[in-house]
C-alpha cells in the first residue's frame, strides 16, 4: 500500500498544522487512547496517566514527533521508524492492535482540532497514512 501523490500532498499540508501543535495533540490523542481503550494502560504501569501528567504529555510529544518522522520520510517510512519498529517488537513487546487504536485516537483528535481542513479527503488520507505507519510498526512481529 502507498500513498498516491494526492494523499501525500494532504498529509503534507496539514502536517504543518500539526507540528505547530504537536505536544498538546500527541498528550490528547494518549488521553483519549487511555480512556476510550484501558487495556492499553497495561504497557504503562510506571507511569501517572492522569489528564496532563508530565510523562503523558511527554509520551505524546514522541509519538507525534515519530508521526512526524514519518511525515519527514513519507516515500521511505519503513527506513524512516525502523529503529522504532523493533524497539516495539523485540524490547517493549506491545499488542500490534494497540497501534491501530492509537491511530484511530489520532483521527479523532485531528478531526476535532481541524474541523476544517479535515475533509473526507483528509480523513481518507491520514487514516491511510496511519495505516502505513502501523504496518511498518508491526512489521517485525511476522
Amino acid at each position: 500500500m502507498s500513498l498516491t501523490k494526492t494523499e501525500r500532498t494532504i498529509v503534507l499540508s496539514m502536517w504543518s498544522k500539526v507540528s505547530t501543535q504537536a505536544d498538546s495533540i500527541g498528550t490528547e490523542t494518549l488521553e483519549r487512547l487511555f480512556t476510550s481503550y484501558p487495556q492499553t494502560k497495561t504497557y504503562f504501569p510506571h507511569f501517572d496517566l492522569h489528564p496532563g501528567s508530565a510523562q503523558l504529555r511527554a509520551h505524546g510529544s514522541k509519538v507525534v514527533a515519530a508521526v512526524g518522522e514519518a511525515v519527514k520520510h513519507i516515500d521511505n517510512i519503513s527506513g524512516a521508524l525502523a529503529k522504532l519498529s523493533e524497539l516495539h517488537a523485540y524490547i517493549l513487546r506491545v499488542d500490534p492492535v494497540n497501534f491501530k487504536l492509537l491511530s484511530h485516537c489520532l483521527l479523532v483528535t485531528l478531526a476535532a482540532r481541524f474541523p476544517v481542513d479535515f475533509t473526507a479527503e483528509a480523513h481518507s488520507a491520514w487514516d491511510k497514512f496511519l495505516s502505513i505507519v502501523s504496518s511498518v510498526l508491526t512489521e517485525k512481529y511476522r
